[in-house]
């Protein structure tokens, strides 16, 4: 679904939502967020290291020369409202298209009347994308043609990565500006601007705020400015159910209900809070892993998904340096399974607070992975016969199992200077254990072993 803009209005506004901006007794009826949204970049909040002077969108929104971009940050802080910016100070034909809402149907028609605007007029097309991590790969790639020939410039908003929610083709012909969350400062100041603004925001209601009322607001927010100003609009309402106009920290906690740390469990935000946790048992922080265990699973995160994590965790980064650690992920994760939430959250801790207390080897995993190597490099190679089953007369004929020495006849359970790889990879060493925790004791009696090949070979 499309509307259109052209020179200075704002993309897509009604008759009613013109009227309303003009009428101060309508302003009810418009949330305090879309009122307050800026219409000029001097009045941008934040985004300093894109809209300071002399970067890059500032002069290109200046001069009329927009390269096609995709505006990548989480929500609330300005994707649109750069849109409507654009709109407003562009000489080009602004067109909103939604990703939700729009159709290819309603794209091939934009680029139609783009290509006759620019063949007979000489002017530009610039169509605004929101959530255009929406699309499909198919619907992306419809863009392609046109953004390359120049036909329509292209501005993408997205809360996801651009590297995994825009197809490559289309990423590579547009330019990533990345918007930042807000800080408590500037979420600070666009809170004392609505407060301040009686035509557009809630100068006229008069309310006073302490500062550790906009600072508790702020926090709540959490970067997001549409958030911050919905929340002081709600609580400058509360207090007015109260009968008082003075805005103080406690009204903003009276005014709001419990706010859960809600994140979309397949988007970016999901896997950087796991990275987080991973990396903090890797690096042996214990309060940092709990603390990040805690925010998934306050977040809404399956718990057998974090159990099935650290399951992984405990082999891949701990490994033999502290075989306890699979099984104290073991029990914890059969413990959950017995007696669920709450009280599973016990045995959760314990695994993750003893993940990142223990010492840590990767060396299984280095085994693994040059063992695949040396497959990809050599192929099947085969089975010395010395290691091979002789199940009938043929073959023990043909040698299969002749020279192969049981280990428990030898001292220690060991053959002294004895092989099981294939010939051609006699003297690989595939596992190396590292030297600390139960992996230094190990590697001590791998590299006696590997001695006595060695100069079995000499």
């Amino acid at each position: 679904m499309a509307s259109r803009a052209r020179g200075s209005h704002s993309g897509g506004e009604t008759l009613f939502g013109a009227a309303a901006r003009r009428d101060p007794s309508a302003k009810g009826h418009v949330p305090l967020a879309e009122r307050m949204r800026p219409h000029r970049l001097e009045e941008l909040v934040g985004q300093a290291h894109l809209f300071g002077p002399n970067k890059l969108l500032t002069r290109a929104i200046a001069g009329d020369r927009l390269p096609s971009m995709i505006l990548w940050g989480p929500p609330g802080v300005g994707k649109t409202t750069l849109g409507r910016i654009v709109a407003e100070g562009t000489k080009a034909e602004f067109v909103l298209f939604s990703a939700v809402l729009g159709s290819l149907a309603d794209l091939r028609q934009i680029v139609g009347e783009a290509r006759e605007r620019l063949d007979y007029h000489g002017k530009r097309t610039i169509v605004f994308v929101d959530e255009i991590h929406r699309f499909n790969k198919a619907q992306q790639d419809a863009f392609l043609p046109h953004v390359e020939a120049g036909t329509i410039t292209l501005i993408g908003a997205t809360t996801e990565n651009p590297s995994f929610a825009v197809n490559a083709a289309l990423l590579s012909r547009c330019k990533v500006f990345r918007l930042e969350t807000l800080d408590e400062k500037e979420l600070t100041s666009l809170l004392e601007r609505a407060l301040a603004d009686e035509a557009r925001g809630l100068g006229a209601r008069k309310v006073r705020a302490t500062p550790d009322a906009l600072t508790a607001i702020a926090r709540l927010a959490r970067g997001d400015a549409r958030r911050a100003l919905t929340t002081l609009e709600t609580t400058v309402d509360y207090l007015d159910t109260a009968g008082e106009q003075e805005l103080t920290a406690d009204a903003v906690i009276a005014g709001q209900s419990h706010d859960p740390l809600l994140y979309d469990k397949a988007g970016e935000e999901h896997y950087n809070v796991v990275s987080a946790f991973i990396k903090s048992m890797r690096g042996s922080d214990p309060d940092a892993a709990v603390y990040w265990m805690m925010r998934m699973l306050d977040a809404g995160d399956d718990p057998l998904f974090v159990l099935r994590r650290m399951l992984i965790f405990a082999s891949e980064d701990v490994g033999n340096a502290d075989p306890r650690a699979l099984m104290v992920v073991e029990a914890a994760d059969c413990a959950f399974r017995r007696i669920g939430m709450p009280e599973g959250l016990y045995a959760m801790a314990q695994a993750a607070t003893y993940l990142a207390a223990t010492v840590k080897s990767n060396a299984a995993g280095k085994a693994w992975q040059r063992a695949r190597a040396l497959i990809e490099q050599h192929g099947a190679l085969p089975v010395p016969k010395k290691l091979r089953n002789a199940v009938t007369s043929l073959m023990k004929n043909e040698g299969y199992g002749q020279g192969y020495k049981y280990a428990h006849d030898f001292e220690g359970g060991v053959v002294p200077g004895e092989t099981y790889l294939p010939d051609a990879l006699v003297g690989e060493a595939i596992y190396e254990p590292a030297d600390r925790g139960e992996e230094a004791r190990i590697r001590t009696r791998i590299e006696g072993l590997r001695a006595a090949v060695q100069e079995k070979k000499e």
